[in-house]
């Protein structure tokens, strides 16, 4: 009897589905696309509407054929790709590729038997103006990376590309960096009283607020030091004491966005690790017992804070029984904000009755990090606001002077109860000191009287100086490219990845700092394609892209903006060629000297990426790798093992300390030891971008699956830009 089929794009989440399913129902995992442009030609017809040439993806052969027998013999296919833009391309592609005559196409937001038995009673058509709009991204792409690319590989160095996204994030770090380069301290100068009230034990601090009724800008020594000279032995009094209460409302339950951010601030996750973490999240984990394997969270890409009836109705459930009714918020909604597409929910646990404490001992340790973040933000969400008593005291010191005191006290926890966000670095503005919101604590304050005299236990100078804006972490940089309206949820993982594997970029201390051939890179586009690396120019584009999908536009439509699109950018290319010199790239000075002939060494760029060279060549050719920390100790000798390329350009992992440990393992060594036998454990990657963590002495002693940081994606999404 002929039974309906289901195709996922993942492994994961089609053994997930069918364990919870009833068994007639067969499904099938495409791995991702089974169809892309060719990558030895531009596979765009630019004269005839734009109109894109697929191939079916090397590799993929063996997949299609056991799709193909599978759809041929079944009563009825769905199609149950992500529920997203690139999802919904993979459903077109596998339709087309499949010749199916009646797709059904089903989403499943959360992986859950509920939901999938509700998706499939309610199938829909291929959302054809989604699709249109994904290609038109992914044409975009192509031209972008295409044309300028070879552009790049003539006039500067092969291996480079530009694309329509990272070229914008790129100028975001090196305007950055220009900023702080450009930037001319400012010296400025506090006081700060150490005070405290008679018969109390509690010690205060006051700064110097005003000078003679105008606020306190202090700029030098010697002003500081006369300040000094007038208060010695001044009597300090408190003038007035207002104490008002202040309300803080938890923040918005987690998007793509705010997920990379918070977990890169609190987890130090980087961005990719967080999404594949979520993925493995969203896609299902055996959780034993009478549950089986669920999907633990909702799907985890969305620019929407939009949560379910059903999910607000049990948060306030939980809250209620678990903190009592006055820590529920009220059922909470918050605003989506412009240009969204509130295409699915916020990422929130699929059941918030699924506790962290609950999957301990079932997730590995960084899954449930991460699952906790994503479990508190969402409670914290639907909780009341923190209330807090906001103490502010003036203080006379003669009457010239005036120091302020100021302190919160926590009147009722609300949200707190179980989260709090983080925090990044805030620009300073005007040239003031930088200060994050909540980064300061207040003091605790005594009780005080107006009119009540003070001990004064010291009086401090402190000489500061005003700091330029800090660098882009990843987290602030994926906040950057939201703000902005540059690009979208699925592709800031690859964003980021793709500005580092292209060297433009390079985190030190995990701060962006951009290369010499990234700044050469970013000029050069800024003069010759101003709109590639314009800011409004991507987000507009970004918009119209949008505005196809939501509003049902063909590939007419879509053919038209292309063309719009095209036009400029082919005359820019031609004159870009035609003026465009010849990049020289300088070589970077080191301070180090060749172990061969004693001449000093410098950095240069070849196309496994940066190495040192002794400046005697080509008569010596001594060249040294530069050597990247992977944090994981040598089983060895106890130093450090790098990340390393050979001489055909494959990464392995040896000691640092070579030749005197000679440790070498052509896969990355894990972090932590066996847990059996206390050997060593090594990363194997397999098909599907998961990885077996296989002990070095024993295979039988595997820890389970998981995701590196660094594997690599599956979808397509990693690659748009990667040319």
């Amino acid at each position: 009897m002929a039974k309906p089929l289901i195709i996922v794009e993942s492994p994961t989440k089609a053994k997930t589905i069918k364990k919870f399913l009833p068994a007639r129902y067969v499904v099938k995992a495409s791995v991702g696309h089974v169809r892309d442009l060719p990558k030895s030609t531009l596979g765009v017809d630019v004269t005839n509407g734009f109109s894109p040439r697929y191939l079916t993806i090397k590799g993929k052969g063996d997949i299609i054929k056991e799709l193909k027998a599978a759809a041929k013999s079944a009563s009825d296919v769905y199609l149950a790709t992500d529920p997203d833009r690139e999802g919904e391309a993979i459903a077109w592609h596998l339709a087309e590729l499949l010749k199916l005559p009646d797709p059904k196409r089903i989403e499943l937001h959360e992986i859950t038997k509920d939901a999938a038995l509700a998706a499939l009673k309610d199938p829909h058509p291929i959302d054809m103006p989604r699709v249109n709009a994904q290609q038109a991204r992914r044409i975009l792409d192509r031209l972008v990376g295409y044309k300028i690319s070879p552009l790049l590989w003539a006039k500067v160095r092969g291996g480079l590309s530009a694309g329509r996204v990272q070229s914008v994030a790129v100028r975001l770090i090196v305007d950055r960096e220009r900023e702080i380069r450009a930037f001319i301290p400012r010296e400025y100068w506090t006081i700060t009283a150490q005070l405290a009230s008679d018969g109390s034990a509690i010690v205060f601090p006051a700064d110097l607020h005003q000078i003679d009724g105008e606020k306190a800008e202090i700029t030098n020594a010697e002003q500081a030091n006369a300040i000094m000279k007038a208060l010695e032995g001044a009597p300090f009094s408190v003038a007035s004491v207002k104490t008002r209460e202040t309300r803080r409302n938890a923040a918005a339950p987690f998007t793509t966005s705010t997920l990379q951010q918070e977990a890169s601030r609190k987890l130090k996750f980087r961005v990719r690790k967080t999404m594949q973490i979520a993925q493995a999240l969203y896609e299902g984990v055996d959780l034993g017992g009478s549950e089986g394997t669920q999907g633990l969270i909702t799907y985890m890409r969305t620019d929407s804070t939009r949560i379910a009836d059903s999910a607000r109705d049990a948060a306030r459930d939980y809250v209620v029984g678990r903190f009592g009714e006055d820590h529920y918020g009220g059922g909470r909604t918050f605003k989506i904000k412009e240009g969204a597409q509130d295409a699915h929910e916020a990422i929130r646990p699929t059941s918030v009755f699924r506790t962290p404490e609950s999957l301990a001992g079932i997730l590995k340790r960084d899954e449930l990090r991460l699952y906790q973040l994503i479990w508190e933000r969402f409670v914290a969400s639907q909780m009341a606001p923190a209330v807090f008593d906001q103490t502010t005291v003036d203080i006379k010191a003669t009457d010239r002077f005036t120091f302020r005191a100021t302190g919160s006290v926590l009147k009722f926890a609300g949200y707190t109860a179980v989260y709090e966000e983080g925090t990044d670095d805030a620009p300073p503005a005007d040239g003031a000191p930088s200060q994050a919101k909540g980064a300061k604590a207040r003091p605790i304050l005594p009780k005080l009287n107006e009119g009540e005299q003070l001990d004064v236990k010291s009086i401090d100078p402190k000489q500061h100086f005003t700091e330029p804006p800090p660098r882009f972490t990843e987290a602030t940089l994926v906040r950057a490219l939201e703000e902005n309206g540059i690009g979208r949820p699925s592709t800031y993982s690859a964003i980021v990845e793709t500005i580092q594997a292209r060297g433009y970029v390079e985190q030190l201390e995990r701060r962006f700092h951009p290369t010499e051939i990234g700044e050469s890179v970013n000029d050069l586009l800024a003069e010759h394609f101003p709109d590639i690396v314009d800011l409004k120019f991507t987000a507009s584009m970004e918009s119209r892209l949008d505005e196809l999908a939501e509003q049902g536009g063909d590939w007419d439509a879509t053919a038209k903006v292309l063309a719009a699109f095209y036009t400029d950018f082919e005359k820019e290319l031609a004159e870009a060629e035609r003026k465009l010199p010849k990049f020289e790239q300088r070589d970077e000075p080191t301070d180090e000297v060749c172990v061969t002939c004693g001449r000093p060494m410098v950095i240069k760029t070849g196309r496994f990426g940066r190495f040192m060279s002794c400046t005697g060549y080509p008569e010596c050719k001594t060249t040294k790798p530069i050597l990247k920390d992977t944090g994981v100790k040598c089983p060895k000798d106890g130093g450090m093992i790098a990340e390393r390329k050979s001489r055909k350009g494959r990464t392995f992992y040896g000691c640092a300390n070579y030749p005197a440990c000679d440790f070498v393992s052509w896969d990355r060594v894990a972090p932590e030891p066996c847990a059996v036998c206390g050997d060593y454990v090594v990363e194997k990657p397999k098909r599907g971008g998961t990885v077996t963590y296989v002990c070095h002495t024993d295979k039988t002693h595997a820890t389970g699956l998981g995701k590196p940081e660094d594997a690599d994606e599956v979808d397509a999404e990693a690659e748009l830009e990667t040319v």
